[in-house]
């Protein structure tokens, strides 16, 4: 294990002090982990689409291939951003992938349509992430292929759930709070990617501009100086940054970022075609370059970070 390193198999229980249950697929133990030092910063980043281990019962419920239920992953997100325990942050990274799991939803973001059973009567049934088949249980990936070959048992859904989703947000939400009781207050980068293109076909208007998309719920979930510093780094970078369009930050962006409580929670996406061959889910020679900026990036936040948990501390004084 490497000095950096805290496995999440090596905790009996969860970050409540819970019995942690077993997966609901075998594969997935341990399902997440935390790299890093626990409360040693200020800062907790999160990667919870980059997971790449695809569970048997996946791959034999789904009339796709595997490669092509690889394309909602954020690829080697976690190993992008590997640079920031380098500067005393932790990292808690899912193993499983977002095509089993979003993690990036509401708990109970369901389509009945997709299952076998009455689903609870608290699951929001109509967002319009549903809708567009991108629930806590995704209908399709990529350009909208249909994962399924036909319905889920609704146990299914509930096992998947409770073993995964909860436990991985009562991880995060201790690392979080852990942090806002040693510094003053809490920072979470959410990290993931985004396709190269929003369009079907690859025309010209569909490609995303920006090689980098801060999302920070239109300046509600995190303390704008953090969000300009992000920014200013990344332009010194070279890279083409902009806020909130098209991805404004989802569930955990806005779940986790309360700046008046000192919880703060910034996502930033990845233009995977910076980086990856899309096609081939290969990294590209973007890859060893972007990842040293962004352990850069990392740095001049945590200095940032700091300050203003000193400047907390010394107001409360």
């Amino acid at each position: 294990m490497q000095p950096h390193e805290l496995k999440a198999s090596a905790l009996p229980v969860d970050a409540e002090g819970q019995p942690r249950p077993a997966p609901c697929a075998p594969e997935l133990e341990p399902p997440f982990e935390v790299l890093g030092e626990i409360a040693r910063s200020t800062l907790v980043y999160s990667s919870p689409h980059s997971g790449a281990v695809y569970p048997a019962s996946l791959i034999a419920a789904s009339r796709l291939d595997a490669h092509t239920l690889r394309r909602s992953e954020d690829a080697y997100v976690d190993e992008l951003f590997s640079g920031v325990l380098d500067t005393g942050a932790c990292l808690l990274k899912a193993h499983f992938p977002r095509a089993f799991l979003d993690l990036n939803r509401e708990p109970y973001e369901l389509d009945p349509r997709m299952f076998d059973g009455r689903l609870p009567a608290f699951a929001n049934t109509r967002s319009m992430r549903v809708a567009g088949g991108l629930g806590t249980i995704a209908r399709v990936v990529g350009e909208a292929q249909e994962i399924y070959a036909g319905r889920l048992p609704v146990e299914e859904a509930m096992a998947r759930i409770e073993t995964l989703y909860k436990p991985f947000h009562r991880q995060l939400r201790s690392l979080m709070r852990r942090s806002r009781e040693a510094f003053g207050l809490a920072v979470l980068i959410d990290c993931h990617s985004m396709p190269s293109s929003i369009g079907r076909g690859g025309r010209p208007e569909d490609l995303i501009k920006a090689d980098i998309v801060l999302g920070d719920r239109y300046g509600t979930s995190c303390n704008p100086l953090i969000v300009d510093l992000v920014q200013k780094e990344l332009t010194r970078l070279g890279y083409c940054v902009q806020r909130n369009k098209p991805y404004a930050g989802g569930f955990i962006t806005e779940h986790y970022g309360h700046p008046s409580a000192g919880w703060h929670a910034l996502q930033i996406e990845i233009n995977r075609g910076i980086y990856l061959d899309e096609r081939s889910l290969e990294r590209s020679v973007g890859f060893e370059g972007l990842q040293e900026d962004l352990g850069i990036m990392a740095v001049a936040l945590a200095d940032l970070v700091d300050e203003m948990g000193n400047s907390r501390a010394l107001a409360a004084e």
